[in-house]
């Protein structure tokens, strides 16, 4: 889940690596680092903390090489501290290496280092990839331009696990060595520089022209070029894939934070989404699949498999399968769903849904369904991901560049993308085509209702003011509500560290009621006219213990029951909870600003959870 990024041109590397850094604390922000070429060799300058403290670091502005690699972390061996920080060298200062991943079997390499007289500095499982790589290139005798490539590819050979790494070396002033395997890196081609990143954001005011490494695959980098070498070191032909997002989308663009940025891009990410996949009169349009009605006539069973936010817009869209396709549908936790021998087949259909395409656990589980025959089809907000390549089809979600930690427009549109493909799904296997095509005259006019819905974000920020102090809050609802209800307790607990719990409305008697006591928060969303009324019956039984209540709704209900209601607009149930999240996404941001904390880079969480 760290964040890497390296440069080789012929500017200066520090304040480029620096920046890039900044870009990509999302992804970690324990401790932060850089390494430089220069003329008396390898630099190293890192700290513990954000990626700011390098700035103070004696030194820092002194440095003039013009290749580099850095660093910012997010702990997983070793606590955060300067020791473990990235860069590590080797114990003879020839190489400088970050890394992003985890080395699963470093203890037993760092015993074979150390019986090979190596010595440990940092208890990080890092720390021992230089180390190897060196040992690896002293027992070359050769002198050839590959000697530096072919200790590193024999060191990747001993690693297990995953990574994502950058080299370099002092005997190789003009050269770069980056690879990975199930660790997400990208790399920026310039004119006579070229960059390296885990993430297409933090380079993309550099470049929009990338290539795109595959697991096992290394790359050798100089100022002009870039050659692509596979696991046998056997030269590899690459093509540029060109990016179309806006730089801009990566600052803030005047907003105070970037997740409040976000909320307020959800109406252009949805009609990005929605894009030319249908209009109310033509049918619904995936040029990237070609599903047959035969086919999704015989599937016995759809998985959705996701992790956090993403396996919540699968349990949203999951009622929209279900309901239009009739297609018993499934949506399971990643990290559980691989390892309980799931029922899978070739008449499964599995689908995975991943905002950055990199989380490690979504990807285990694609690679165990096509083991077991199922065709896989993944959802992610970018092209060229890990998932994508490893799904037998992908679709994309249009959201831009999501900086901050908590989603929310990638989330928006994960359910959108989710609704339009159960509606195309539903229109090859010819179900009603009325209720489809109220559906997408709906769809249609959602971006701008979201647009009014942002509009109620005044009222939001007021009883945030009344509510910020409390040390627990509860979210009720039915349906697909219950569905919001998860994430909207996600999104407190993950940027105002509230303690917040979620449950089935219907549920709340059948023993969570036992927590409800006087001015405790209960937060209740009821966009389903089905259900309104055996949902009010559930606030009630809280109102009377004392309970203070938001009420989320676009349904009939006596306002002066409650304590303060939120109207969004009406539109269809299936899509509702891209409306009815908006204000929990408002009120948990709004909560976190009353409280003073970091909103964009809550503590402990990273944005791309790329180890297991």
């Amino acid at each position: 889940m760290c964040g890497i990024v390296g440069y080789i041109g012929n500017q200066k590397a520090s304040p480029i690596l620096i920046n890039g850094l900044i870009r990509l604390e999302y992804r970690g922000y324990d401790s932060a680092g850089i390494s430089t070429i220069e003329n008396n060799g390898l630099s190293i300058m890192k700290d513990k903390g954000r990626v700011k403290n390098l700035y103070n670091l004696e030194g820092i502005n002194d440095l003039t090489g013009t290749i580099g690699i850095a660093h910012t972390r997010w702990a997983t061996h070793g606590k955060p501290a300067k020791e473990n920080s990235h860069p590590h060298m080797d114990n003879s200062k020839t190489f400088s290496v970050v890394h992003n991943g985890i080395i699963e079997n470093y203890n037993e390499l760092r015993k074979f280092l150390s019986d090979n007289g190596y010595t440990f500095y940092s208890q990080t499982d890092t720390e021992v990839i230089p180390n190897l790589v060196h040992y690896y290139y002293s027992k070359d005798n050769n002198t050839d331009d590959l000697k530096f490539l072919r200790a590193v590819k024999n060191a990747c050979q001993e690693l297990k696990g995953s990574y994502a790494i950058e080299i370099i070396c002092k005997d190789y002033p003009d050269n770069m060595i980056v690879t990975r395997k199930d660790s997400p890196l990208v790399i920026g081609k310039g004119e006579s520089e070229n960059y390296i990143s885990s993430d297409i954001p933090a380079i993309l005011s550099f470049t929009r022209n990338f290539y795109l490494l595959d697991d096992f695959e290394f790359a050798i980098l100089t100022r002009d070029s870039v050659s692509f070498y596979n696991k046998d070191l056997e030269v590899l032909p690459k093509d540029v894939t060109v990016i179309e997002w806006n730089a801009s989308s990566a600052e803030k663009d005047g907003y105070e934070d970037f997740m409040l940025k976000e909320i307020y891009e959800q109406p252009t990410a949805i009609r990005e989404t929605i894009g030319a996949k249908f209009s109310e009169t033509a049918k619904c349009e995936f040029e990237e699949l070609n599903f047959t009605k035969e086919y999704l006539a015989n599937i016995n069973k759809i998985y959705i498999v996701a992790c956090g936010t993403a396996m919540y817009a699968g349990i949203a869209g999951k009622n929209a399968i279900e309901k239009l396709c009739k297609i018993t549908t499934e949506v399971d936790v990643a990290s559980e769903f691989r390892y309980r021998d799931p029922l899978v087949d070739e008449k499964t259909l599995c689908i995975f849904i991943s905002q950055s395409g990199e989380t490690a656990d979504t990807i285990a589980a694609l690679k165990l369904c096509k083991e077991k025959g199922a065709k896989t089809l993944a959802i992610s907000n970018v092209i060229g991901s890990s998932i994508t390549r490893e799904a037998d089809y992908s679709i994309y979600t249009h959201a831009g560049p999501e900086i901050a930690v908590a989603s929310t427009k990638a989330y928006t549109s994960q359910v959108m993308l989710i609704t339009i493909l159960a509606v195309y799904f539903a229109e090859v296997l010819g179900m009603d085509s009325a209720t489809l095509n109220a559906l997408k005259k709906d769809i249609m006019e959602l971006p701008g209702k979201i647009e009014e819905t942002l509009k109620l974000s005044e009222t939001i920020q007021d009883f945030s003011k009344k509510t910020y102090q409390e040390k627990d809050i509860f979210f009720l609802g039915r349906g697909i509500d219950e569905a919001v209800a998860k994430e909207g307790s996600l999104k407190l607990k993950e940027i105002s560290y509230i303690h917040a719990e979620s449950y089935p409305a219907g549920e709340l008697k059948h023993g969570p009621i036992a927590l409800i006591e006087n001015d405790i928060t209960v937060v209740s969303i009821m966009t389903d006219s089905n259900l309104v009324e055996k949902t009010v019956s559930n606030i009630q039984e809280v109102i009377t213990r004392g309970a203070k209540t938001l009420v989320i709704t676009n349904q009939d209900i006596d306002e002066k029951m409650f304590d303060l209601v939120i109207r969004i607009p009406k539109t269809n149930t299936f899509i509702s909870p891209i409306l009815s999240i908006i204000p929990l996404q408002l009120f948990a941001y709004y909560i976190s600003k009353e409280k003073g904390l970091d909103v964009d880079k809550p503590r402990n969480l990273a944005k791309s959870v790329t180890v297991e």
